[in-house]
């Protein structure tokens, strides 16, 4: 504003002279014949000063440009009125232009009026303060009258003259309008290979006749061909329910902007016994050729499965990006990776010499009873096996106190400094209820240990344990517990051996999970609760472990009763106290028994962090929402850390990234 000021009150500005004449002619029309003189006086005497004053200022810029002069080959003057790039000069402090070479007038346009400008009147968005930290280069490019240009410059302190004691900039144009346009054309023409895949294929093709089936492809085909139009790709199936679709990098921006549409279009139209076709998409962008891309593509292609389908992944040389991934998952287990998977784990466990079993941080019922599930499987092959794990910071206390009481875990856990003390060569980590290499109880560890077994439900995010020896990864199953009381079938023979605890742990993390069976649950879920209640657990003795106190149960209330409706449906709820996670995903299973809720979240302040437990009905997918935060989880229960924040900043993240995400 001051410059703007400054510049307004400058006589070398032609409204001036118009405001003047303005004033002549209104004493004119009003017959004020001797003060239209006067005024008619003073604008030439003006005019005539302000001729003088810049006949003055060039005299001052030419005797400045002379003390810098440069010796050019070949030129007939040494003045820099012939350098063979476009050169100006102007003050760093207030972008006024000094002087500019006829190169300069040429491409600015400006001619013999580039005098009386500002560089902001050329370029708006062109900042001087590079200039004035001594850097020799403009940050980025700069586009002037649909050109291109690098800017180099360089400051000096001029020492005689009106200017004297004060900075000039003496900046130079390069055109690199061609070399900018090629560049934009390579990358714009960079290959992205992606790999289409009917994800369900098999429930759907299940029990049709050949010419449904047909009909039923013939409609996907047609679907992906128009979406691939007016793309200028290679599309191709190569296989019954994948297709190869290769485009240039230029088509991705709209493909990104219609949200990859096919995935929509597919699930809402092609639909077959009632359950409709869903499609997942990899995509490999930024490799160094088409071998690459391709890997990328399967990259993302695996991810997307790994995270319940029905969505796009897009990997490149960095991280993966995730798009859609919004409709509930479709149980599609079989018992046949489950029984290779155990006798994959029993060879691990009688090759090893030290076993050790981790969680993810805070260990909640579900990972400490998975981990109970594992100590199982290793005693029954003979070896000593011990949980890592921080109890203070563990909300499932009383459940640790009862294992620990027992003889058998006698010294079984231990804190994360002991685990990496005696970690070696012959030791197995296995990782339950959790595949983030971030969120595990102690990443030092992790990397600590060269074979690594992973056990996990959730889906799947970028920062997955990928160093695993074995992996069962299974989004579809209710909970890591689950997944364990399966192995335990193969593992152990004589079911006597799964302690009455270990059972009630494991079936205390299905409860946990599944909100007492009533989310996300399948066939095989009931199958391992049976299981479990064969061997003792007692469904009224895990009950005790998910009762709350009357305070919490107070608490709880007042976090429901707090809670305001957003977008409709949505109900989230600020909690400025310190809270467990546990009673604000408590309080988040509450809010989803209201009726036209379908998803609930709960933002709460824990130590020096604001984090959210979220929960939905399935409809919802939290998930996609968490990992907007940072956060992640599963499509029904989901939770994100988020630091440096307040509550009500988080709740505003929070809804803008429900507005993006849904």
């Amino acid at each position: 504003m001051n410059n703007r000021i400054r510049r307004a009150l400058q006589p070398n500005l032609a409204m001036f002279f118009a405001s003047y004449l303005i004033f002549v002619a209104l004493s004119v029309f009003y017959r004020l014949y001797t003060l239209a003189g006067v005024q008619l006086f003073i604008v030439v005497l003006l005019y005539v000063l302000y001729r003088r004053a810049a006949s003055h200022r060039r005299k001052v810029i030419a005797e400045f440009i002379d003390s810098a002069s440069i010796n050019i080959a070949g030129a007939s003057k040494h003045s820099m009125l012939y350098f063979p790039m476009p050169m100006m000069i102007l003050r760093p402090e207030t972008g006024d232009i000094l002087w500019c070479n006829e190169r300069f007038s040429g491409i600015s346009g400006t001619k013999d009026q580039a005098f009386n400008l500002n560089v902001h009147d050329l370029l708006k968005d062109f900042d001087t303060r590079w200039l004035i930290e001594g850097k020799t280069e403009y940050l980025k490019p700069v586009e002037l009258n649909s050109k291109i240009y690098l800017v180099f410059g360089s400051v000096a302190r001029a020492s005689s003259g009106d200017y004297s004691g004060g900075l000039l900039a003496t900046t130079y144009w390069l055109d690199v309008t061609g070399y900018e346009q090629t560049k934009s054309e390579y990358l714009a023409s960079r290959p992205v290979v992606s790999i289409c895949m009917i994800d369900n294929y098999d429930e759907v093709m299940k029990n049709v006749t050949d010419t449904t089936k047909s009909t039923i492809l013939a409609e996907i085909d047609r679907r992906v061909t128009d979406w691939a139009k007016g793309k200028n790709c290679l599309l191709r199936k190569f296989d019954r329910d994948r297709y190869i679709f290769v485009f240039e990098r230029r088509y991705l921006d709209g493909i990104l902007e219609e949200k990859f549409s096919i995935l929509d279009n597919i699930r809402e139209n092609v639909v077959q016994n009632g359950i409709p076709v869903t499609m997942s998409i990899g995509l490999g962008v930024d490799g160094s050729g088409f071998g690459e891309c391709y890997n990328f593509a399967s990259l993302g292609i695996d991810m997307a499965l790994s995270r319940g389908g029905d969505q796009a992944v897009i990997r490149n040389r960095i991280n993966f990006e995730f798009h859609g991934g919004r409709s509930k998952e479709i149980e599609r287990r079989t018992k046949v990776k489950a029984r290779v998977v155990a006798n994959a784990l029993g060879e691990l466990i009688g090759d090893s010499t030290n076993i050790l079993v981790m969680g993810h941080k805070a260990a909640d019922f579900d990972s400490i009873g998975a981990a109970a599930g594992i100590m199982c499987i290793a005693r029954a092959k003979g070896k000593k096996t011990r949980i890592v794990i921080d109890r203070e910071a563990s909300p499932a206390q009383m459940l640790i106190d009862r294992l620990t009481a027992l003889p058998e875990y006698d010294g079984a856990f231990i804190t994360p400094e002991e685990a990496i003390v005696m970690a070696g060569s012959g030791t197995l980590l296995v990782v339950v209820d959790t595949s983030r290499s971030s969120y595990v109880e102690s990443p030092q560890l992790l990397e600590s240990c060269n074979r690594v077994v992973v056990i996990d439900h959730h889906r799947r995010v970028s920062d997955y344990i990928d160093k695993g020896a074995l992996n069962l990864h299974e989004p579809y199953a209710s909970s890591a517990s689950e997944l364990v009381t399966e192995l335990i079938s193969y593992l152990v023979d004589d079911f006597s051996m799964l302690l009455r605890a270990e059972a009630e742990s494991l079936m205390l993390g299905i409860l946990l999970d599944t909100w007492n069976f009533t989310i996300h649950t399948g066939v095989r879920t009931f199958e391992a609760a049976a299981t479990l209640r064969r061997a003792g657990a007692d469904t009224a003795e895990t009950k005790k472990y998910l009762q709350v106190d009357y305070k919490s149960y107070v608490d709880r209330s007042d976090i429901v009763k707090s809670a305001e409706l957003y977008r409709g449906t949505m109900a989230i709820s600020e909690v400025e106290g310190d809270i467990g996670r546990a009673l604000a995903g408590q309080a988040a299973n509450e809010l989803l028994d209201v009726m036209g809720i379908t998803a609930a979240f709960v933002v709460f302040r824990r130590g020096d962090s604001v984090m959210i437990s979220a929960r939905s009905l399935g409809k919802t997918n939290v998930q996609i929402v968490m990992e907007e935060l940072g956060g992640g989880g599963h499509m029904t229960t989901a939770g994100a850390q988020i630091e440096g924040k307040d509550v009500l900043e988080v709740v505003q993240m929070l809804k803008a990234a429900i507005d993006k995400k849904l």
